[in-house]
């Protein structure tokens, strides 16, 4: 086991420091990231999925490349121009309703985007819930026309009645996050006809298998996206969306671009729009952190431990 620590480029989600911890099994490394405010029942399925990639049990995949966006954190337009510019995607992942700015904040940075994309680019908005109803009424349009057309808006409410809400009021396609991967039933989505997009992330879901079993189940066409992963956790992702029978969307998966460091020689950054779909090969000299915060995963992956081992605790 290794613990690392990583500086980011922009403030995203709140972090500007990203730890998490690498484990070894026969067939490599797995990478096991959960955030740090999440307790140990939500982070249990990330171990999943650190543990399965460690014993190398992956699915064959279908395809060598996947094609990925650009993220673009809720900075400011001239920012969010830049990054678009240097990432060498056709497809934008656009950050809105940051708490403390504006949907005019919102615009100018969508405007940007375009901008940096030209006419044919494909832009996409993630709200992580933070819209009710009529907010998420009120400014999705406004969104949409600024962006020259959105390819979709992810998550643009919490619950997932306000998603099917949504969905029938307004023309753009809506997608489903949080209401997936933080839910005690996934399939509610489904159910109510709340998304035309399923977003999956392979930590948070259990690992590449289990997100394999979800988008059968669930019958949406899939983006996969990342939790913010260094390349280890990447190739994860990277794997299953390698493996998914039908890839119709760019997938969330260049977020090693925010990072300003990785635990890898080779790590996994797009060219040319996609991601190669290998397995990185890890530097340990890269994986460092200090002591104390070496003891606090070392007591997290211990606190996951106790409740696999007693699931009423």
């Amino acid at each position: 086991m290794r613990v690392f620590s990583l500086p980011m480029r922009t403030r995203f989600r709140g972090i500007t420091v990203r730890e998490g911890m690498l484990l070894h099994g026969d067939a490599g490394w797995g990478e096991w990231s959960p955030f740090l405010e999440y307790d140990a029942r939500v982070a249990e399925p990330w171990l999943r999925c650190a543990e399965e990639a460690a014993t190398g049990d992956w699915p064959a995949p279908l395809r060598d490349a996947v094609p990925v966006n650009v993220t673009v954190p809720a900075v400011d337009a001239e920012r969010a121009h830049a990054i678009v510019s240097a990432g060498g995607c056709r497809t934008a992942k656009v950050k809105v309703a940051e708490p403390g700015q504006t949907l005019g904040d919102d615009q100018a940075r969508l405007e940007a985007v375009r901008d940096a994309l030209g006419p044919d680019g494909r832009v996409r908005i993630d709200v992580n819930g933070l819209w009710d109803l009529d907010t998420a009424l009120a400014s999705i349009g406004v969104l949409d026309r600024a962006a020259g057309g959105l390819e979709y808006v992810e998550q643009p409410c919490a619950s997932v009645e306000d998603l099917a809400a949504v969905r029938r009021a307004v023309d753009v396609p809506v997608a489903a996050d949080e209401s997936i991967r933080r839910a005690a039933d996934p399939y509610r989505v489904r159910d109510l006809e709340a998304a035309d997009v399923a977003v999956l992330k392979v930590q948070p879901l259990g690992g590449v298998r289990a997100c394999l079993r979800i988008a059968e189940d669930i019958g949406l066409p899939v983006v996969v996206s990342s939790a913010l992963e260094t390349s280890v956790g990447l190739a994860a992702g990277v794997a299953l969306a390698a493996a998914l029978p039908e890839l119709p969307y760019a997938c969330g998966l260049a977020t090693g671009q925010l990072l300003a460091g990785d635990v890898v020689t080779d790590p996994l950054l797009p060219v040319a729009g996609l991601l190669p779909v290998r397995v990185p090969t890890v530097d340990e000299a890269l994986v460092a952190a200090d002591p104390d915060r070496v003891a606090h995963w070392s007591a997290r992956l211990a606190e996951v431990r106790a409740v696999r081992q007693d699931p009423s605790s």
